[in-house]
């Protein structure tokens, strides 16, 4: 048993460990029953510490321990809502390749990093314990690790001055060390997704209605959610597993795909390859291979550890892409996997062997793949198998999306960050459609509305977003991202490169900005006041101010001087601001 266990409602309550310096004011103890380990540290080019532990194939807990000083926030990948710093006996999560990653931030009320860890294999069953010991008034992260042949290896990045910069330096290492899958320029693109729009009613005259009207605001790509699969209906799962189109929707579903493709977008399809549900007629066949219900309504999960479901689930989603031309898949629900975590044989190294296997096989068929997977499963460990990483469903909540796709850019290893499907009442004021685009911002956007029921003024607002967001894609994906502190929500973010500063502001606050730095400023007023208050620091700037309305229409433009000091913009809520400088 470990030295962790469920009785100790509290750090404190743990059998007494020999702890030792670290790094910065981090101490730290090493256990592991029946062995005695030994861990060395030692720095890398970059800067950063990695920490070696062997324990001679046995479980191995790491304790850290530091004051808690001025801790104000603790970010890790499943922290949800939950960013301030939580009590010892609160801070639980357990973790695998499909469901978080064993990474963590401690950072205090300056932004600045207390401490900021990673284990360099992402795919094992991790049990972390972390918060603030009462007894002890310290910050306390304790991981449990599984047997493993090879020493466990901790990265550590001393003292950044913000969350961004150290997840930034883990990202780093995190690229050069994994072959991450190609991103192709699709991937990167605006995506129209029939999930919010149609949920399950999809027909292939409706798909290809929405996809013209989506190429002419902007779209790239096209995503056909669930539904489209013969019995895939009433919103559960216990149709799925047979994954052949349905005759009465789709009655000629290559052709369907055909045309949409002709418009110019490439056509992607949902498929949940783990999910075998009692309706299929392959159920009686699957059905021993898949013992554990799964979490959603309806189905059961096929067992990864088991090579036959493998090969299975490679053949259906390869059988999908060739037989009908598809340029990809959505593959979702592979955390669901996760429903054996912890009876015999790991699931993060067998979903590896599934995915590798998939790859290879999917690579084979089109070189130019596109992949989308989303939380919980888009940390390091999965890129090497999927290209969009998307938000985790937020239907309608712009602030959600915010969050979740900052989350996932933060740790974003080669592939393309993408929101989730955007939704909005056609009957709700055009704000609250720009809201809705605004949010995903910092993210590739995908939409998903009826576009022939929008009003006219919506889809000015749509067309208008997507081309801001094309025209600032470099700095928006591509750029350095400062977006604040994780408790904060990032309600300023700043997004810069080649020359150009993007500050998205979603509330009511004072924003330092430097026009004289950059040949572009751009504002967007996501807060609900219909101005801004700049801070202008460093030199005045003679600008060209162009104003538009949430909806793209240009509603002033002027010349000035920006003086230092405060000075507020007239800008309408979820508009936008260019400040050019123009010498």
């Amino acid at each position: 048993m470990s030295a962790l266990t469920h009785e100790a409602v509290t750090t404190a309550e743990l059998a007494p460990a020999a702890y030792e310096p670290l790094l910065d004011t981090v101490e730290m103890a090493v256990l592991s029953p029946g062995t005695e380990p030994t861990w060395t540290l030692s720095e890398l080019p970059d800067g950063l510490r990695v920490l070696r532990v062997d324990a001679g194939d046995a479980p191995v807990e790491i304790r850290l321990s530091l004051p808690l000083g001025d801790a104000t926030g603790y970010w890790h990948p499943k922290a949800g809502w939950s960013r301030t710093i939580v009590a010892d006996w609160a801070g639980r999560s357990t973790v695998s390749l499909v469901d978080g990653f064993a990474t963590g931030c401690l950072y205090d009320h300056s932004g600045a990093t207390m401490l900021t860890f990673a284990a360099t294999d992402p795919a094992p069953e991790v049990r972390l314990r972390f918060g603030v010991s009462e007894e002890n008034d310290t910050y306390v992260v304790h991981l449990e690790l599984p047997a493993a042949p090879d020493p466990h290896r901790i990265l550590f990045v001393p003292r950044r001055p913000s969350v961004a910069s150290a997840l930034g330096a883990l990202r780093d290492w995190f690229t050069a060390e994994t072959r991450a899958m190609p991103v192709p320029e699709a991937a990167r693109l605006p995506v129209y997704s029939t999930w919010y729009a149609f949920n399950q009613q999809v027909d292939a005259a409706s798909v290809e209605r929405q996809a013209d009207l989506a190429v002419d605001v902007g779209c790239g790509v096209l995503i056909l959610d669930d539904g489209w699969q013969r019995l895939g209906s009433g919103r559960g799962y216990a149709g799925c597993g047979d994954w052949e189109p349905d005759p009465s929707k789709f009655p000629d579903f290559t052709g369907h795909v055909d045309r949409v493709r002709r418009t110019g977008l490439r056509y992607m399809a949902w498929i949940a390859p783990l999910l075998l549900g009692p309706e299929a007629d392959c159920y009686d066949r699957w059905a021993p291979c898949a013992p554990m219900a799964a979490t959603v309504p309806g189905a059961y999960v096929l067992d990864p550890r088991r090579p036959e479901v493998r090969a299975h689930a490679v053949d259906t989603c390869v059988a999908l892409v060739r037989d009908h031309g598809l340029d990809g898949l959505k593959i979702d629900f592979l955390d669901e996997a996760m429903v054996y975590a912890g009876d015999g044989g790991d699931i993060g190294q067998a979903l590896t062997l599934l995915l590798t296997e998939l790859r290879s096989a999917l690579e084979a068929e089109r070189t130019d793949l596109l992949i989308e997977l989303r939380q919980p499963y888009v940390g390091p460990g999965m890129v090497p198998f999927g290209n969009m990483l998307r938000s985790f469903d937020c239907p309608g909540d712009a602030a959600a999306n915010r969050v979740r796709t900052i989350d996932t850019a933060l740790l974003a290893v080669g592939g393309a960050v993408h929101s989730d499907p955007l939704l909005w009442n056609a009957e709700a004021p055009v704000e609250a459609a720009a809201r809705q685009l605004i949010g995903a911002l910092h993210a590739v956007p995908q939409v998903s509305v009826r576009l022939d029921g929008l009003p006219h003024d919506h889809v000015e607002a749509l067309r208008f977003w997507l081309a801001q967001w094309r025209r600032l894609r470099p700095q928006l994906l591509d750029g350095t991202v400062r977006p604040g502190r994780p408790d904060d929500l990032y309600t300023l973010v700043r997004a810069e490169a080649a020359g150009v500063s993007v500050l998205a502001v979603h509330g009511e606050r004072t924003v330092r900005v430097r026009p004289a730095e950059f040949r572009e400023t751009v504002l967007v007023n996501a807060s609900d006041a219909d101005r801004l208050v700049l801070d202008v620091v460093g030199a005045a700037a003679h600008v060209e101010i162009v104003i538009h309305a949430c909806d793209g229409r240009m509603i002033e433009r002027s010349r000035t001087t920006l003086h230092p000091g405060l000075q507020s913009l007239s800008v309408p809520r979820m508009g936008l601001a260019l400040v050019r400088n123009i010498g």
